[in-house]
């Protein structure tokens, strides 16, 4: 455990006894180490877990510790101190300073976060993420950088398609990270991955498909969209390593829509077999798989698992994946890989459509892709995310005494947790919602209960 979080604190006699790991510090950012430093213990003073008086490690502590040099880390208290953060007294070292509420509420604003034990925020995306995971800094150079170079863009449309810079980027990327083959000219940009499903279903009717399998228990969302929109729907259990393909249909051309990676809420991760049978199905049954990869880049332990479209060598998956996880909540986009035949079919209506994402958002994501930024946000979420998944699963540990017990706990947004037959799920709900915790109910078989700190799914408690 101690290997996976990246900050501690131990308070004693106010002095904030903190252990710095190596691995929360990236040599190949094109932030400064010390400017590294600086932005978390900042957001640890902003966020409250470290208080006023409390004394920060010595200059020489806090480099052996983090793997960093004394320069370094003098610079980086040099600069909490310049800003107010901290104190130095001589001979003593350096100290919390008092931050006045407005300081602390517009610093959260800025990079910090958090909610008041107790009180649950009336915005439930106030606290699905935390805004200290995200280099705002790096984000507004983006913007600035758009409305320097690109000002002649700015006036006219957006592509129908998305902005092609952003669709370069995102084709790089998830070939680099996900082992997904796509070029430019396949991803289609939107604004959210239920706009993007409204569009594949419009081509899946042109292609004939009327029938869709989905995942049980799965995504709500999109089965209700996929239902609104005339589809006939057919629900295929969820078994330890996946869907369970022998369910599927068979001499009927139609679409399954799974989530390979981290199944929603399950958790359930579809096995390389299982992965080759779903293939050897939609070629044989000319049939369509629909693969969710939304929440893939948050894998904790080992690397993240491989797309299943990079498997494909028929044409059968579309790929679809969001920012919206791996962003902030303001930011809206998502999008899909189409293979050649349904391309074929999106150009044939892309004209029918304008572009829901700002093209402004869209430029300043390529750019912020293009930099490394991106890149270096999600080794940021990995490292923040895994400690928090543990302090929660430390938790449960210490206090469930057996009748609440986590389960699945590699990767995502979410902990679902198991519940004793003599533990009442009302009671647990409400006395999660009293510590400011959200609570979702999903009916999982083997008698599951899901707390959500990202997507939703069945009926928020």
């Amino acid at each position: 455990m101690a290997s996976l979080q990246i900050f501690q604190v131990y308070n004693y006699k106010n002095a904030a006894m903190i252990t710095l790991y190596k691995d929360l510090f990236d040599n190949n950012s094109d932030t400064a180490l010390y400017v590294q430093m600086y932005q978390f213990i900042k957001g640890e003073i902003v966020l409250g877990r470290l208080r006023s008086g409390e004394r920060l490690p010595s200059i020489r502590r806090a480099a052996e510790e983090s793997g960093l040099s004394v320069t370094t880390v003098n610079l980086a208290y040099e600069q909490l101190e310049t800003e107010g953060y901290v104190r130095s007294r001589p001979q003593s070292g350096f100290y919390v300073s008092e931050l006045p509420e407005f300081g602390k509420e517009e610093a959260r604003g800025q990079g910090g976060g958090g909610t008041r034990a107790g009180k649950v925020p009336e915005n439930v995306s106030d606290y699905l993420y935390d805004p200290a995971a995200f280099d705002f800094r790096a984000w507004r150079k983006c913007v600035d950088r758009v409305f320097r170079e690109c000002t002649p863009q700015l006036f006219s449309r957006g592509e129908p398609q998305g902005e092609a810079s952003l669709r370069r980027e995102i084709a790089r990327y998830v070939y680099e990270s996900r082992g997904v083959h796509a070029r430019p000219e396949q991803i289609v940009i939107g604004a959210g991955t239920q706009q993007l499903t409204a569009h594949l279903g419009r081509i899946l009717k042109i292609a004939g498909i009327r029938h869709i399998s989905v995942e049980d228990p799965g995504y709500m969302p999109v089965r209700n969209m996929f239902r609104d929109s005339g589809f006939s729907l057919m629900e295929i259990p969820v078994r330890e390593d996946g869907i369970d393909t022998a369910l599927l249909p068979v001499n009927l051309p139609s679409a399954v829509y799974v989530c390979p990676a981290n199944q929603f809420p399950t958790g359930a991760v579809m096995s390389a077999a299982r992965r080759y049978e779903l293939l050897k199905w939609a070629k044989k049954n000319r049939s369509i798989i629909i693969e969710d990869d939304y929440d893939s880049q948050l894998r904790y332990f080992g690397k993240p698992i491989p797309a299943l479209q990079g498997l494909d060598e028929a044409g059968r998956v579309v790929y679809l994946s969001s920012f919206s996880s791996t962003l902030f909540p303001a930011i809206r986009i998502s999008y899909m890989v189409l293979p050649a035949g349904l391309l074929e079919i999106f150009r044939s209506i892309r004209d029918d459509y304008s572009q829901t994402c700002s093209k402004t958002e869209q430029l300043a994501l390529a750019f912020f892709m293009e930099d490394g930024a991106y890149g270096s946000s999600i080794r940021k979420l990995r490292t923040l995310y895994s400690k928090k998944l543990q302090t929660a699963i430390a938790a449960f540990r210490t206090y469930g005494s057996g009748r609440v017990v986590p389960f699945d706990t590699k990767s995502g947004l979410i902990l679902p947790v198991r519940l004793s037959e003599d533990t009442d799920p009302e009671d647990f709900c409400r006395r999660a919602a009293g510590l400011g915790i959200r609570i979702l109910r999903e009916i999982v078989p083997g008698a599951a209960m899901t707390t959500a700190s990202g997507r939703s799914a069945g009926t928020a408690a």
